[in-house]
């Protein structure tokens, strides 16, 4: 049973790493798409509101939005990396370090995709104010993306959706592994009392 659960241990710390890298790819890819479309929309960069199209300025906006994003990204890498230096993808038994880190990574996972999930909601609205037939016509005009397409900002879902089923797996593997560690305790005193 322990080799089992050791697999799965090591798959869900594999797991967390990724769920770490999958967002900071979503924060680079949400602002890449919203410059390509919009940026060239202004006539003087220094001045958002100086623009073709009404409603370009949230690429601006959004700014320190993503910076947020981008940094807690890093820090559930970093959190998905302390896993593996406290042993917690290898160790045949959880000690203080392992919860540790697996409370801070379930715990960090949890408000930044609730964090995450509430911003981009509220940029999305933001962003479908922008008067699209004023892009359309830009983008013809000038020859630039354009897009209409709402695509990254939905895509939170899926991206959160990933973090928070690896943090129910890093808490349900600590459960099992406690449960797997008492009956190991008991069978361990069990035996003590028949020897003596």
């Amino acid at each position: 049973m322990y080799k089992k659960q050791i697999m799965w241990q090591k798959i869900i710390c594999f797991a967390a790493i990724a769920a770490g890298a999958v967002v900071f790819l979503y924060a680079l890819g949400l602002m890449t798409d919203l410059f390509d479309s919009l940026y060239y929309t202004m006539m003087d960069p220094s001045n958002p509101d100086d623009t073709w199209v009404q409603g370009s300025r949230i690429f601006y906006d959004m700014q320190p939005f993503n910076k947020q994003l981008l940094s807690a990204s890093i820090v559930l890498v970093l959190l998905s990396c302390f896993l593996f230096i406290t042993a917690t993808h290898s160790r045949r038994r959880y000690y203080g370090g392992n919860v540790l880190s697996t409370l801070l990574y379930a715990v960090c996972g949890v408000g930044v995709s609730v964090w995450s999930h509430v911003q981009l909601e509220k940029w999305k609205s933001v962003y479908l104010q922008v008067n699209f037939e004023e892009l359309e016509f830009f983008a013809d005009m000038m020859d630039t993306y354009y897009t209409d397409s709402t695509f990254w900002f939905d895509a939170h879902y899926g991206v959160f959706a990933l973090v928070l089923l690896v943090c129910v797996l890093l808490l349900a593997n600590m459960c099992w592994k406690f449960s797997l560690m008492k009956a190991e305790k008991r069978l361990i005193e069990e035996g003590k009392k028949v020897g003596a």
